[in-house]
């Protein structure tokens, strides 16, 4: 086999339409755009356009609010913890941190901080000291007979959020 002979396969390629090639071609002179018109012309966007009537994305009520500032924690749940103990990834006898579960390959990145969830269960006596966790969390590791403690500065946040 030669360069010059490569091909590709039957029907892998299709020719380009060349359009305002002349009368001939078939697509020639407005070249498929039509006679006159907004769109016949070049460097026209219309976009959500609807031929002045009032557009659907402004017909539409406006809905939420996304807070600029908001704080985003990385979540994780109780039961992976506690397959990661069982794993040997984390030693539950040593105070776990963020920096540690992070290392140990239960999130990507602490984000704002780590948050911990009641999901699945625990068995281990683990001592945790994170940014956040439900009240179920804390609960759950303190029937395990561990520790479960929340920075305060957020932990003062959360109780002032459930007064009001």
């Amino acid at each position: 086999m030669k360069l010059n002979e490569l091909h590709d396969n039957p029907g892998a390629t299709k020719k380009q339409k060349r359009v305002a090639r002349g009368p001939g071609s078939g697509s020639g002179k407005t070249a498929g755009r039509g006679i006159k018109g907004q769109k016949s012309r070049s460097g026209v966007a219309i976009g959500g356009y609807e031929g002045g009537q009032m557009p659907l994305y402004r017909r539409l009520p406006k809905r939420g609010f996304n807070k600029p500032n908001q704080d985003r924690f990385a979540v994780i749940n109780l039961g992976l913890i506690e397959k990661f103990i069982g794993l040997g990834k984390l030693d539950a006898k040593a105070e776990i941190t963020e920096d540690m579960l992070v290392d140990a390959g239960l999130t990507g990145h602490k984000r704002d901080g780590i948050r911990i969830l009641n999901k699945g269960s625990i068995t281990t006596a683990v001592k945790l000291n994170v940014t956040g966790a439900s009240a179920a969390a804390v609960e759950a590791v303190a029937a395990a007979g561990g520790t479960l403690t929340v920075a305060p500065v957020l932990e003062a946040f959360t109780k002032a959020v459930r007064k009001a």
